[in-house]
């Protein structure tokens, strides 16, 4: 999944790994999601630094900021969803995010990572279920990771409330969910299931091949 996203770049790949979803879990875990990323990227061959930007104090700091506005990848790691995106909402480095965005770069993340990219962010916590807000790349969903091994409980919470909210948007282990120019494809081993009120149905991925020259509608 990373190589096709870093294939298309239009430069050197030039990397930064944000633990910002475990900033709240203590020194160990933020250490460990930096170091996970920058081996895995560097393993990749592209450039990359972990840039620790963990509280609302360190993602208003323009020195930070400017290390991400420097990449033109930024990888977000896993956490707390609902930390993530209370912590960059308006803020210099999610304003540096956004601009790799707009300059053609590439934004990824796991778990908590892809799940800010929704409308709302539903809780992954036992009921009482609750949602919160999210920075709604994809209006009118909500974003669900490890889909192929979901809880229990929390598939039971989506039948009760009978999609009166946002559609689920399921993704798999090992599995991506690429957007881009208004199009979406699936990237990876398994899929991606879309549910909601009206229609429920699972996506696969495409052929390495096939998925860089072909783009599934979702």
């Amino acid at each position: 999944m990373d190589r096709f996203l870093l294939d298309g770049l239009l430069a050197q790949a030039r990397v930064v790994c944000l633990p910002t979803a475990a900033g709240k879990k203590g020194k160990e875990r933020i250490t460990h999601w930096s170091e996970l990323g920058v081996k895995h990227f560097t393993r990749l061959g592209a450039e990359c630094e972990a840039v620790e930007v963990i509280d609302r104090a360190t993602t208003m700091d323009e020195f930070h900021a400017q290390r991400i506005a420097e990449a033109n990848f930024v990888y977000l790691s896993g956490g707390d969803p609902g930390y993530l995106y209370r912590t960059l909402d308006n803020t210099p480095a999610w304003d540096a995010i956004s601009s790799v965005l707009e300059r053609g770069g590439v934004v990824a993340g796991c778990s908590a990572g892809a799940m800010i990219w929704g409308e709302q962010i539903p809780s992954l916590k036992p009921p009482p279920f609750r949602w919160g807000s999210g920075f709604n790349a994809i209006p009118g969903t909500a974003i669900i990771p490890h889909f192929d091994d979901p809880p229990r409980w929390l598939i039971a919470v989506y039948r009760a409330i009978n999609f009166t909210r946002p559609t689920f948007v399921g993704i798999e282990g090992h599995t991506a969910l690429v957007a881009s120019d208004g199009a979406s494809q699936v990237v990876g081993k398994g899929g991606v299931t879309v549910w909601g009120k009206s229609v429920k149905r699972r996506y696969e991925s495409l052929s390495a091949e096939d998925a860089r020259s072909k783009t599934s509608s979702i």
